[in-house]
């Protein structure tokens, strides 16, 4: 039976995530939080329609999962493929171009998150006017840096255009390598933005931390909690979003593994599957479901490698972890600091490979013994991202198994709504505080919730409120029609 009381409101803007969840927050007798869900309700098969597609399709194919992080999906495919041809050793111009579209991707996706999905929560604060609390708004009152925005995902979607063919699902990674190369002229075009994408890129890590220190205090326990954290890193530790070993650590810096070879993923990670969401939730092996589940993507990228390559961002990082004496940092909401440090450091990758001759290689494609299984792995924007293919004497993939980044933070997330329902939940109503307070904690891991469950869907985010018998006292929804 359903409470007299139940209502349903509808409030716009449409949520800042995308793909399509629900939350459900259940009371028990005393009117305390006895179960929070963040729900992924969309359906999880674009493992298996690929099944039985040419191989060298594939980094194409997978790109359709996401119209916001294709590139990622392209490199992880086109990675596992190399492997399939025996052409993993990339040649110096065809790696040297991946990496280019890579740090392209990282750098558009992580101004488009920064500057159109959290800033509005950063600037005007959890319980402001949801009328003014979104990228409009933002316009309104901060025209200069939505415009910087505007143009550091629009640079970023040139370098993209120019090593991938298209600004989204481009085709420049192929099997063994690339398919062309970047002209002096392209290089060029993207060299006259470098002085002013990297002066912006120092703004934006700025706010992102300037915001963070100032509420330190307020964010250390907003949907916060000690876990696991897993990245790859180089082989000297250093950060590398391309290519490394497979590197996971507690809560408190001690290494669970270290330097492993992600061919062998399935030794360390397992999956398991819960009736009340599409999507799967990842945990390391040795730890077991229960303890074993971990953070990616920024924040745990920071926390894992010994330093980052680049000068400005490891001067961002050393200033970052110092918050926590070096200890690796606990807080949800550091998300978006570290996130601003990547950023920063995606540019200086950026400007340092425009100076690099190999761009202008003519050497492409690598091949070698051929194979029939193969793991392509990736940090991604979002987090780290696994791509597990067989194939047969046909060419045809015969199974494919992918844990995409938003997958990997699913029960990270799952604990952060919990936490902020304990902390902001008062008796039997959901105030829009509320609302947007759950919001704020899923939205510091970026999701892609349309990439985690491989499926096509809208941007609503719904919360259901029950008491203890199972009643629905409450419902509220963003983007709904």
């Amino acid at each position: 039976m359903v409470a007299s009381n139940t209502r349903r409101v509808v409030i716009e803007p449409v949520t800042r995530v995308e793909g399509h969840g629900k939350v459900t927050i259940q009371l028990d007798e005393a009117g305390k939080v006895a179960q929070a869900r963040l729900h992924i309700v969309e359906f999880r098969g674009f493992e298996r329609f690929i099944q039985g597609r040419p191989y060298w399709e594939v980094p194409v194919l997978v790109q359709r999962l996401c119209g916001i992080c294709p590139v990622s999906h392209h490199l992880a495919a086109a990675k596992a493929m190399d492997r399939i041809v025996g052409g993993e050793k990339l040649t110096p111009t065809a790696e040297k171009v991946r990496r280019l579209m890579h740090y392209g991707q990282f750098f558009q996706s992580h101004a488009l998150h920064f500057f159109h999905l959290c800033s509005p929560d950063l600037l005007f604060g959890f319980d402001a006017d949801p009328a003014i609390r979104n990228v409009i708004g933002v316009a309104a009152k901060h025209r200069e840096l939505a415009v910087q925005g505007v143009m550091m995902r629009k640079f970023g979607q040139e370098i993209i255009r120019i090593t991938a063919g298209k600004k989204i699902h481009g085709t420049g990674a192929v099997p063994g390598g690339v398919n062309k190369n970047v002209s002096i002229a392209e290089r060029d075009e993207l060299l006259r933005e470098v002085d002013q994408m990297l002066a912006w890129s120092r703004g934006a890590l700025k706010i992102a931390k300037d915001y963070t220190v100032e509420h330190l205090e307020e964010l250390r326990d907003f949907g916060s909690f000690t876990s696991n954290h897993l990245s790859l890193v180089r082989d000297d530790g250093a950060l590398d979003i391309y290519h490394g070993g497979l590197r996971a650590i507690t809560a408190d810096g001690e290494k669970i593994f270290d330097h492993v070879d992600y061919q062998e993923y399935l030794n360390y990670i397992m999956e398991e599957v819960r009736p009340w969401s599409y999507m799967k939730f990842p945990f390391i092996r040795s730890l077991g479901p229960a303890a074993g589940s971990y953070r990616v993507g920024p924040l745990a990228r920071i926390n894992t490698c010994d330093f980052i390559d680049t000068p400005e961002a490891e001067a961002a990082r050393r200033e970052f972890m110092a918050v926590t004496a070096g200890k690796p940092n606990n807080i949800s909401m550091a998300y978006h600091w570290t996130r601003m440090i990547e950023l920063l450091h995606a540019m200086e990758k950026i400007r340092d490979l425009l100076h690099d001759a190999d761009l202008q290689g003519t050497d492409l494609l690598a091949k070698g013994r051929r194979r029939y299984e193969a793991v392509g792995l990736i940090e991604a924007p979002r987090g780290t991202l696994f791509h597990h293919y067989r194939v047969n004497d046909d060419d045809q993939v015969v199974m494919a198994n992918l844990i995409v980044s938003t997958t990997n933070n699913n029960e990270p997330m799952n604990r952060a709504v919990r936490r902020v329902a304990d902390d902001y939940l008062s008796g039997q109503k959901i105030t829009e505080g509320l609302l947007n307070r759950v919001e704020v904690a899923i939205r510091a891991y970026d999701p892609c919730l349309s990439c985690a469950t491989h499926a096509m869907g809208q941007m609503p985010l719904k919360i259901d409120l029950l008491d203890s018998a199972g009643n629905l006292l409450d419902t509220r929804s963003k983007g709904t029609a």
